[in-house]
Order: C-alpha cells, then structure tokens, then sequence
C-alpha cells in the first residue's frame, strides 16, 4: 500500500528528513535529496500494513514524542543541569562546544556499556554530505565531532542496525531521538539495543544549497573539496573547505551560520516544539557567553558545554563519565540557560503561532500533545505572536504558488 502518513507529511513540508521511514518501509522507501537540498523519502513499491503503523506512531513530521508531565516548557525535562567539558583537550577542541558528548560517547565504548555509536559525519565522498557512521573506538568519535549542518538520516538504517545485534549509543538530532522514543513502543527491541540516546540543542537543517552558498562565499571549488567541516576544531570554530591541492577557505561561525545557513533552514525545523532533546538520556549544546548586552559571544574560546541530564540512564553515564575523569562539570541554574540560548526560548515561544498558521491556512500539523507549547507561548507578547503567525502564513501560502513545489527554505 501507498503510505497515506509518508504522503501528508511530506506534501505539507513536515518532513524532518530522520529516515525511519526508509528503515521500516525497507526497499520500497528510499531516502533523496529534493530540492533546494532535504533529505526526503521517495515510496517507490507497497508496504505492510505493519510499516504503515510505525511510520504514522514515530514520523516527526506525524507526531512529536512528548516531555514528562514536569517538564520546564522552554527546556524539557532535567534530572541536573550543568555546564561542563572533556578533559582530553583533543576530544574538546574536535566537538563543536565543549566535546561532551564525543566524551561520554568514547566512555560509553572503553567501559561496554556498549560496542558501538551510530551517529552521522562527513560523507569522504562528498565532503558537504553526511553519512551514517559506527564508531567503535575513540578516534572514530572523534573523527566525527563537530555539528554538520546538512540534511542527515541517521535513522535510514536503524532496523537493520537493530538486527545486527549487540548495543550501541544513538546520537542525533532531538528529531531523530524523538522517532526512535516513539518506535521504541512499537519494536520492543529498540531498547534493548539502545541503552543511550543523546542528543544536542537543534536551530535547524538548512539545505545543501546553503552549503552551495557557502562555499560560493568561501570561493571553494566543491568538485575538488576532500574535506569540509562546518564547525568544530575549536568553539565555535570555523566553516573550513579543504580542497585537493591542500588549500584551505575558513568562514567564522558568525558569518557561515548567522548570514548564510540559518536562512537556509527546512519548515518542519521552524514549528518545532523539542529542537533541545527533551526525551534524550542526556542533550547538550553550546553553553555560550553573554556581552554586555547579554547577546551570546561567539569569539573562538575553550568549549564549554551545557548538559541536560533528563533520565536516570543519563545521569549514570555521567556521573559514571565524570568519576573517570572522562568529563568536568558545574552545577548550572535553570534560568541561567536563557542567557546562554536566548534563540532557543525565543523559538519555542512561538512554535504555537506557527502553528496556529498552519491550521488557518488549512495544512495538516503534526500532533504537539505534552511539549507544553501554550505554555511556552506566554512567554512572548501578543505582537511577537502576530508577526510570527503572519510571517509563517506567508511562508505557507508562498509554498503553494512556487511553480516547481521545491520546499521554500527561509
């Protein structure tokens, strides 16, 4: 059969482009870069019954895995909250903030809690693509640190992952996190091969024609790039073209994220209620410093790591982590969070606006029950909320009109 669920989702540009569909459909689902550059499944033959309903039960782009009942609504649930970072220097520089994850992930492997992690890095091939990777040793992990920010399907493969056997840790974004919580209820295997899922705060996946932007500005010739990194090697480090001749092209993080791939960024990612990996064992993201203004610095510095411990699986391995000197942390406030992530308030205060949008312009929307979204709303006034309802409407009702249905990114 035809997958009704595959069909709305991606119709209505709710498509997060994680790649379980193309894992539960199996050969009659594959995974395409569409224009202007998503990942998106393309259903080219039938599938089961049974697949239909694990698609409609995990899709992100259906329905959202949702917070524990006491969950903050701007940051999801937390066992503790720190800001931290790993004590390898090596492992701290290659990670895009303070290399925590890269840590916990090498311990998880050297003490077995498990023999793998599935995570995505650079595509050697295509050096601006990613890939699934399964490290199963720290210079794997560390190999590949650092945010990438294209389209990643790291769930493309997960059942097959699961048949393999053994235990591994999950790593993506707080989409595919949130896709895999929700098959777990379908495939009770999930858990048991799975004992860790971490994840990252998430501004979004821009397209690869804001990487092809990018490298415009950079005067990089994509044809001969052997390596590109678009952050890490430093916090926040550098977009950097490596091309064969062994020449290099860097952008700041300021310029290559700020001016170019935030405007480049898909829909589904701009109405998100969980870009901060509230139902991940442990989240973490970039524990910025303030200016004098209290706006986020982004001049290069050590990592430094915000770490949202939201399970007690979580807070085993890092307490686990840090007794082996794997990692250093400080106990962290919540409120101090805002000051270190103002975008990521800002976004989930209008989440319900965006959507409110959709269902104005008749779209369909996928199923936000326990993320706490109304009560994140009144954190921003009645004009915030209109310009963000109007501004999404816009977008919606332009989509409709492109003459070649290829997604409008900004």
């Amino acid at each position: 059969m035809m997958s009704p669920t595959l069909d709305r989702v991606v119709r209505s540009r709710l498509c997060a482009g994680c790649g379980l569909c193309a894992s539960v459909g199996g050969a009659a689902v594959t995974m395409t870069l569409a224009p202007p550059g998503f990942a998106r499944p393309v259903q080219t033959g039938p599938i089961s019954d049974a697949a239909e309903r694990a698609i409609a039960a995990a899709c992100p782009g259906a329905v959202v895995a949702p917070w524990t009942a006491d969950a903050d609504p701007l940051w999801g649930p937390s066992l503790a909250i720190y800001t931290g970072n790993a004590t390898d220097p090596q492992v701290r520089h290659a990670g895009s903030s303070g290399g925590v994850l890269s840590a916990l992930a090498i311990h998880a492997l050297a003490t077995g809690i498990a023999d793998r992690v599935v995570h995505v890095a650079m595509d050697p091939a295509h050096p601006t693509l990613n890939r699934i990777q399964r490290s199963v040793g720290r210079e794997q992990v560390i190999e590949a640190a650092g945010s990438r920010y294209a389209p990643a399907s790291p769930l493309a493969e997960i059942v097959a992952e699961i048949e393999r056997g053994g235990r591994f840790v999950f790593i993506g974004k707080p989409c595919d996190v949130g896709a895999l919580r929700r098959y777990a209820t379908i495939d009770g295997r999930v858990d048991t091969a799975v004992p860790l899922m971490l994840s990252f705060f998430c501004a979004g996946t821009p397209s690869q024609s804001g990487t092809d932007r990018l490298l415009s500005r950079l005067g990089a010739d994509k044809a001969r790039l052997t390596a590109f990194r678009y952050r890490g090697d430093g916090w926040p480090g550098y977009a950097t073209a490596t091309e064969a001749s062994g020449a290099t092209s860097r952008m700041s993080y300021a310029e290559s994220w700020g001016d170019i791939l935030s405007k480049e960024v898909q829909f589904r990612c701009k109405i998100c209620p969980d870009a901060v990996g509230g139902v991940a064992d442990i989240a973490c993201a970039d524990a910025w410093y303030g200016d004098e203004s209290g706006y986020p610095q982004f001049e290069e510095a050590e990592g430094r790591s915000l770490v949202m411990v939201r399970t007690a699986a979580g807070a085993a391995l890092l307490a686990a982590a840090t007794a082996a000197g794997a990692v250093e942390v400080e106990p962290l406030d919540i409120g101090e969070i805002v000051k270190m992530q103002p975008h990521q308030a800002r976004r989930k205060q209008l989440v319900a606006s965006r959507l409110a949008a959709l269902m104005a312009t008749f779209q369909p929307r996928p199923d936000v029950t326990g993320l706490k979204v109304g009560t994140a709303a009144r954190g921003a006034g009645p004009r915030d909320q209109f310009k963000s309802f109007a501004g999404a409407a816009r977008r919606i009702l332009r989509q409709r009109t492109t003459r070649s249905g290829a997604e409008v990114s900004n």
